[in-house]
């Protein structure tokens, strides 16, 4: 299987890449907790079907120690025991903020308190920021169908 596009031999979609990356390493380096981050990448790409990206960071969150327990449990969290509150929230954001369409409003102001209960506001921002990010890469490998499968934990540094 091939994807429809070269995103790697494409100059405008190396231009592009380089804006997205960066906006995910200022997400990297924020003080949001990187498990939850993990998390929260893996619930977008299964609610996108974006095979690329779940591939990646359930290979990046074993390979920082994640557990094959709770990887196999992310789509399933909240009958899950094995996610922190403040994971559950994080990861409840995400499927409300991936699921804009779905939602008369968006995210619930329930849902936003939750997760303000559980992070700062620099740790929301940064919460905030990475939703969109993956959400950005889903989609462009999504629309291209980028395969799944070999990907190796640090390929892309």
């Amino acid at each position: 299987m091939d994807a429809r596009l070269n995103v790697f031999g494409s100059p405008t979609a190396g231009k592009v890449l380089k804006h997205i990356i960066s906006a995910g390493q200022a997400v990297s380096a924020s003080p949001l907790p990187t498990v939850t981050q993990e998390l929260v990448k893996i619930r977008a790409s299964q609610i996108n079907g974006c095979g690329f990206c779940t591939d990646m960071h359930t290979k990046e969150a074993v390979a920082a120690g994640e557990t094959s327990v709770r990887l196999n449990l992310v789509a399933a969290w909240r009958e899950a025991t094995v996610f922190t509150d403040a994971e559950r929230a994080a990861l409840e954001l995400a499927e409300q903020g991936t699921r804009i369409a779905d939602a008369a409003r968006g995210v619930t102001d329930e849902v936003w308190a939750n997760a303000a209960k559980h992070y700062d506001d620099e740790q929301l921002t940064a919460l905030v920021s990475l939703i969109a990010v993956i959400n950005a890469f889903n989609r462009l490998n999504v629309i291209i169908r980028q395969p799944a499968g070999d990907y190796q934990p640090g390929q892309f540094g």
